[in-house]
C-alpha cells in the first residue's frame, strides 16, 4: 500500500472512531442516572384495593411485635412515677425504672408467661430523648441478667452472671448518638433503635431467707438519664412502691392487647421512625409507606386494610398463642427456638414468641421449651394426671437454675391453695425417688401429703402448658443433646 493510500485509510478510520465515540454519548446514561432513578414505589400512583390488602397483610405481621412494644413504651410514658401498676408490676416513667423485691404476683396481665424464679424488674428507655445509664452492683454467686432489647426484641447488650459482668455503670445509647462518654462508664451499647426495654432478672430460692438476703443487691439495681449521672451508686428500697393504676383496659383473662388492628395503620408511622430498617428492609418499609400515603386520602382503601389486620389477627397472629403450632422440634413433643432475641428477619419466629412468650432472654442467656402435649400427642388437660421424671442426674443441664411452669391456656398462672406456680431449683425441699430420679406430679388434686412438695397444681378440667427455663445453659441443653422427658399420663 503505498503513502496516500494509506493515508486515505487512517483518515477514513479516525472519522469512525469519532462517529463511534459521539453516538455513545447520545445514548449512553449520565453518570447519576442510577442515582436518580425513584428508590421506591410512586406514591403518586393509585393502587388496587387488593394490592393494598395484600401490602397490609404482610405487613401487619412483620411489624406486630414492633407495634406491641412501642405501645409498651407509651403506657410507660404515662407512668406519674416509679411505682407498681395495680400494686403488681413494676411501672415506671420512660428512662426509670421500677423493681419487684419478691416474685410476681399471679394477678398481672400486662406480659404473659411469668415466672416466680426471679425477682423482676422492668424500664424502657427512650434513646431518641436521652442515653441511660444501667447501674449493676455486686451480686456476689448469685445468678442475675438484665435482658435488654430493642423495638425488635432483639437484644444488644450482654449483662449477666454468664458473661462475668463487672459491678458498675453502663450506657444505653441509640443509634444517633455521638455524644461524649463520661469517665466512670465501664461501656456503652449502642441500640439499632430509639427505644429499649429493660428487664433486670434476679434468682431468688423460694424461703424466707433468700427473701430477705437478696434486698441489699435489688437496692443497687437502676437505670436513668445520662444528666443524672455522678459516679457514684445510688440505692432504692424497691420494698416500699405505691401503687399506679394500669393505663389500659386489662383483659382478666389474656394479656393486654398491645396491638390493635383498628388503630394499627395509624400508629405504625411513628414506630418505623423508631426502628431504621434492617439492611435488605429499605423496601418493605418503602412499599407500606407507599400504601398508607395512598390511604390517606382514601377512606375506602384505609377500611380495607384495617379490615384486613382483622383477618390477620384472627388467622394469622391468635394459633401463634398455642406453642403446639409452631418452633423447632426438641423430643417428646417439647418445642424450642433456637434464635431468642436475635431474630434479625426471621419474622415468624419473632412474632411468634411475641405472641405466646414475648420478652424471652437470649438462648445464651436462657433456653426455653414448650409442652402443650402429653407423650400420646394428645392436649394437656387438668381433667388428667400426668407425671415428668427426670432421671438421676438428669435435671436440665445448668449453670445458673431450672424451673418448670404451668401455665392456662392464656399463658398466665393457675390460681391453687398452695399459691405455687413452678417447681425447680428455687424449691429446697424436693423429694428424689429412691434410684435417684426426681418426679414432678402435675394434676389438679393433690397426689398426696407425702407427694406435695413435689406437685405442680394444673387447672380442675381445662387446657394448660407446661414450660422449661434453663437459665445459663450448658452446651447439652443448647445443642438439643439433652432432651426433656415426656409428659406420661400418670398410672
Amino acid at each position: 500500500m503505498n503513502t496516500q493510500k494509506k493515508l486515505i485509510v487512517a483518515g477514513v478510520c479516525a472519522l469512525l472512531t469519532v462517529a463511534s465515540v459521539a453516538h455513545a454519548g447520545a445514548v449512553a446514561p449520565s453518570p447519576g442516572w442510577n442515582e436518580a432513578m425513584p428508590v421506591g414505589p410512586d406514591t403518586s400512583v393509585r393502587v388496587t384495593e387488593s394490592y393494598a390488602r395484600m401490602v397490609a397483610r404482610d405487613t401487619y405481621f412483620w411489624a406486630w411485635p414492633m407495634v406491641n412494644i412501642y405501645n409498651r413504651r407509651l403506657a410507660f410514658k404515662q407512668a406519674p412515677k416509679v411505682g407498681l401498676m395495680n400494686g403488681t408490676l413494676p411501672y415506671a416513667p420512660l428512662n426509670r425504672l421500677a423493681m419487684l423485691h419478691d416474685y410476681i404476683q399471679p394477678e398481672q396481665r400486662w406480659v404473659a408467661c411469668p415466672n416466680q424464679d426471679v425477682a423482676y424488674g422492668a424500664g424502657i428507655a427512650a434513646l431518641d430523648e436521652t442515653p441511660v445509664v444501667v447501674q449493676i452492683p455486686d451480686f456476689g454467686t448469685r445468678f442475675w441478667v438484665y435482658q435488654i432489647v430493642n423495638t425488635r426484641t432483639d437484644s444488644f447488650a450482654q449483662l449477666g452472671s454468664m458473661y462475668g459482668t463487672r459491678p458498675g455503670f453502663y450506657l444505653l445509647v441509640g443509634p444517633d448518638w455521638k455524644g461524649k462518654v463520661p469517665a466512670g462508664i465501664t461501656k456503652v451499647f449502642r441500640s439499632s433503635t430509639n427505644t429499649a426495654f429493660v428487664v433486670p432478672r434476679v434468682f431468688m430460692d423460694d424461703t424466707a431467707e433468700d427473701r430477705v438476703a437478696i434486698q441489699p443487691a435489688l437496692a443497687g439495681i437502676d437505670i436513668y438519664p445520662l444528666s443524672e449521672f455522678d459516679g457514684k451508686p445510688k440505692r432504692r428500697d424497691w420494698s416500699n412502691l405505691p401503687a399506679l393504676k394500669s393505663p389500659t383496659g386489662d383483659d382478666s383473662s389474656g394479656e393486654t392487647k398491645w396491638v390493635l388492628p383498628e388503630k394499627f395503620f395509624d400508629e405504625l408511622p411513628l414506630v418505623l421512625k423508631d426502628s431504621p430498617p434492617l439492611p435488605g428492609e429499605e423496601a418493605r418499609y418503602a412499599q407500606i409507606n407507599a400504601v398508607l400515603a395512598a390511604a390517606k386520602d382514601d377512606p375506602a382503601l384505609k377500611r380495607a386494610m384495617i379490615d384486613e389486620a382483622v383477618k390477620t389477627e384472627h388467622e394469622l397472629i391468635d394459633p401463634l398463642l398455642q406453642f403446639r403450632n409452631w418452633g423447632r422440634p426438641a423430643g417428646n413433643h417439647w418445642s424450642s427456638t433456637a434464635n431468642n432475641a436475635s431474630f434479625g428477619t426471621d419474622y415468624f419466629t419473632r412474632t411468634a414468641v411475641a405472641k405466646s412468650n414475648i420478652l424471652v432472654n437470649a438462648q445464651t442467656e436462657t433456653k426455653y421449651l414448650y409442652q402443650d402435649l402429653d407423650a400420646n400427642g394428645q392436649r394437656l388437660s387438668g381433667a388428667n394426671r400426668y407425671v415428668v421424671t427426670f432421671p438421676k442426674g438428669q435435671t436440665p443441664p445448668v449453670d445458673g437454675f431450672w424451673s418448670l411452669t404451668l401455665y392456662d391456656e392464656a399463658h398466665f398462672f393457675v390460681p391453687n391453695r398452695l399459691k405455687r406456680y413452678s417447681l425447680g431449683t428455687k424449691n429446697r425441699n424436693l423429694k428424689l425417688n429412691a434410684d435417684g430420679s426426681l418426679t414432678i406430679y402435675v394434676q389438679a388434686d393433690s397426689p398426696g401429703a407425702d407427694r406435695e412438695t413435689n406437685w405442680l397444681p394444673a387447672p380442675a378440667g381445662a387446657p394448660f402448658s407446661l414450660y422449661l427455663r434453663a437459665y445459663w445453659p450448658k452446651t447439652g441443653i443448647v445443642d438439643g443433646s439433652w432432651a426433656p422427658p415426656p409428659v406420661l399420663l400418670a398410672r
